[in-house]
């Protein structure tokens, strides 16, 4: 096999296989080729990687050892990429009665999701994740994308039982955006113990059904290491929830004169970009 056919193959199968550990052998294997010239292929994938800062391809040494991948976007890549998100959610007709915002294409555009899915398991690349939770429904598409990219599974928390999940965890919790006290639950075998948790959400308002899902991890004697959401309304001021990252923060809504303002939100500030190898 030519190594440009190899490059190919091998860009493929890392990018397919994320957070994988893969050995050498395995490629050497794959390709019937020389560990050594294996080697010179992963070295120039992880220049290539580092230098359009599309990923950085880590090295673990030792007789276990091998290569993984790891999806990380550059910081010029994201800033961009916010930016017209934020752009995107200030057409006037996303406003709905009660100030609430219209995101359905957003969620539903697969190259969008993509991006989102990107930049939070950017931020999250290095924290151990081992589950990622939402809640029902139009959170789904964001769990998929980020558990895709973090190769971990992703729990759905339901507000009403199902017969197919069998037995149940549930909490209550107060929705922000009604002061109503509500149920959330989450089957059981969903969540071994001590799992480290990544809650992501579409939308937020007060925080109450973050803060119910991180109560509900307690029940499973978990950890969350992090909590995400698409988009953040500015209202309320005092969130429920203090520890999280927004994509997008939206600062005003005004339905009577068909505005809303928003810009990127703090997800930005807090990833570290300087982990790609120089």
């Amino acid at each position: 096999m030519k190594r440009s056919e190899r490059l190919v193959d091998m860009v493929q199968y890392l990018t397919t296989h994320p957070h994988t550990l893969i050995s050498l052998p395995f490629f050497a294997t794959r390709y019937d080729s020389a560990k050594s010239s294996i080697s010179e292929d992963l070295a120039i994938l992880r220049n290539t990687f580092a230098k359009y800062e599309i990923g950085i391809l880590e090295t673990v040494a030792g007789v276990a050892g091998g290569v993984r991948l790891i999806p990380f976007i550059g910081f010029n890549t994201a800033e961009d990429y916010l930016k017209q998100l934020a752009d995107r959610i200030e057409y006037p007709e996303r406003i709905l009665p009660g100030n609430f915002i219209y995101l359905s294409d957003v969620l539903g555009d697969p190259q969008e999701l993509r991006h989102v899915g990107e930049l939070i398991a950017t931020k999250y690349a290095y924290s151990n994740v081992d589950y990622v939770m939402t809640i029902e429904t139009k959170g789904i598409a964001i769990a998929n994308s980020v558990s895709r990219l973090l190769n971990v599974p992703y729990v759905l928390v339901r507000r009403r039982p199902k017969i197919t999940e069998g037995a149940t965890v549930s909490v209550n919790y107060v929705a922000s955006s009604s002061d109503r006290v509500e149920k959330m639950e989450l089957a059981k075998r969903s969540l071994p113990e001590g799992s480290n948790v990544l809650i992501v959400d579409d939308f937020m308002k007060g925080g109450g059904t973050l803060n119910g899902m991180e109560e509900l991890t307690k029940e499973f004697k978990c950890h969350v290491v992090g909590m995400c959401v698409l988009c953040e309304a500015s209202n309320p001021v005092n969130k429920v929830v203090d520890d999280y990252q927004t994509l997008v923060k939206i600062t005003e809504v005004d339905r009577s004169k068909g505005i809303i303002k928003a810009k990127p939100g703090n997800l930005l500030e807090q990833i570290d970009f300087q982990k790609f190898p120089k």
